[in-house]
């Protein structure tokens, strides 16, 4: 059996009982040798997660305020894991080498780092796994890019002296040796590439769901869980915002053709969602995998009679855009019209200068922006296969009287993308789920 990885988030490691359950998740299987820790979440609504504690500490000393009460309380949840661990184990040292350095103004990455630096630390002891700091085989460029090679050849050396061993997720560290982050949720990019320097035969991304769903629990009531997906139809979805881990945490596995099982430390008996590289079923269960949108869209819609013998047209108008920074996100056209869907909040304030010079570069005959536009995603590679799948989401649309704004298909038949108002969000997601899931499901 080859090796596995693990990563647990941080409500997953909130508390002592939460270890309790990490461990015997963790002994059950002695292939699982590597495991990535993140800093302790929310034990319930009303707690406070620790690497937000420690921004707060941070901004404390940003403004030449007293930490110590506020770093107390960073003490305390960990003090208190400690405690009902029954460890006998002191973290006294490194709360001073911190507290140290934030009154002495240390970089922000590095102080907000410290969080799953502590809590790794007390679950190689409580596991009596190696400690292995990320900073000696995580590693940054200068530019503050990910220095892949570097850290695969590192952190797969550092990695292959020990049987068994725990690494902080979420930082690495600088050319100059300061300590660097990756975004919020990073420590699920810290897992991927552990996996991939250790060559892992699977990543295990543990949190406080039984894998991915087919649509939004706050909008679809109890939709199902996708048994298995794609890196593509992953990507397609989480482009959407509908995914349980940290989107880039794909590319460092999806290379090395590691699959990812997203599992539920709270329910470690369910299956949860197998992300592949490709489709090892007969077939999906259902047409789709899974259906996503989001809010906050506008439609640039350029009439110009014509425009389809006009060389160069789109390229003037996209660089339009280029020029005051906006990306886009689609691009349906006709014969005489094109229309660029871009995000809302990025041309808020330039919706004026984009029509002025779009009309100065291309004399188009009109150019207006709608804003009020959702995007919805229709993912699936049983949509390839499966005929009138098109015409089943716009018949389900029409009898509930939905406007489709926009129309986009992708050339791999994988995906559709739907514009409509934002008011009838909601209403279409759960429409959609509706026609390709049985209600008894």
């Amino acid at each position: 059996m080859g090796t596995k990885v693990l990563k647990f988030g941080g409500s997953s490691l909130a508390s002592a009982q939460q270890f309790r359950k990490v461990a015997e998740i963790i002994k059950s299987q002695p292939e699982r040798r590597y495991v990535v820790a993140s800093a302790p979440g929310k034990r319930d609504s009303g707690d406070t997660k620790v690497t937000d504690m420690l921004y707060n500490c941070f901004r404390l000393a940003s403004k030449k305020e007293p930490i110590d009460e506020a770093f107390r309380l960073v003490e305390e949840r960990y003090n208190s894991i400690i405690r009902e661990l029954g460890l006998d184990f002191s973290l006294e040292e490194e709360y001073a080498k911190i507290r140290m350095a934030i009154s002495h103004h240390a970089g922000e990455d590095y102080v907000a780092s410290r969080g799953e630096y502590l809590n790794s630390m007390i679950l190689a002891k409580y596991l009596d796994f190696t400690f292995v700091d990320a900073e000696n085989g995580v590693f940054f460029k200068e530019d503050g890019t990910f220095d892949d090679k570097k850290t695969y050849a590192a952190l797969g050396a550092l990695l292959e002296k020990e049987a068994y061993a725990v690494v902080p997720g979420f930082y690495g560290s600088m050319p100059n040796g300061t300590i660097k982050t990756f975004s919020r949720g990073g420590s699920d990019i810290t897992g991927a590439i552990v996996a991939r320097a250790v060559n892992a035969e699977i990543y295990e991304n543990w949190t406080d769901v039984s894998g991915m769903l087919m649509a939004d629990p706050r909008i679809v009531k109890n939709p199902r869980v996708i048994e298995e997906i794609t890196y593509r139809e992953l990507r397609e979805l989480a482009y959407m915002g509908a995914t349980v881990m940290h989107e880039e945490a794909v590319f460092p596995v999806k290379e090395a053709r590691i699959p990812i099982n997203i599992r539920n430390t709270n329910a470690p008996e369910d299956a949860g969602t197998m992300i592949v590289p490709s489709s090892l079923s007969a077939g999906p269960k259902s047409v789709i995998t899974g259906v996503a949108g989001r809010k906050g869209f506008s439609s640039i819609t350029i009439e110009k009679s014509k425009m389809n013998t006009e060389v160069g047209f789109c390229r003037k108008v996209l660089n339009v855009l280029e020029r005051l920074g906006v990306s886009f996100e689609h691009m349906p056209s006709g014969i005489d019209t094109v229309s660029i869907i871009v995000s809302s909040a990025a041309i808020s304030d330039k919706k004026e200068d984009i029509k002025a010079r779009i009309f100065r570069d291309t004399y188009a005959d009109s150019v207006t922006i709608d804003d009020g536009l959702a995007l919805i995603a229709v993912v699936g590679r049983g949509m390839v296969r499966a005929k009138g799948t098109a015409g089943k989401i716009f018949s389900a649309l029409g009898q509930e009287e939905i406007n489709i704004r926009m129309i986009d298909q992708g050339s791999g038949e994988k995906n559709i993308i739907l514009g409509v108002e934002e008011a009838d969000y909601e209403r279409t997601l759960q429409v959609i789920y509706n026609a390709f899931v049985p209600e008894d499901n």
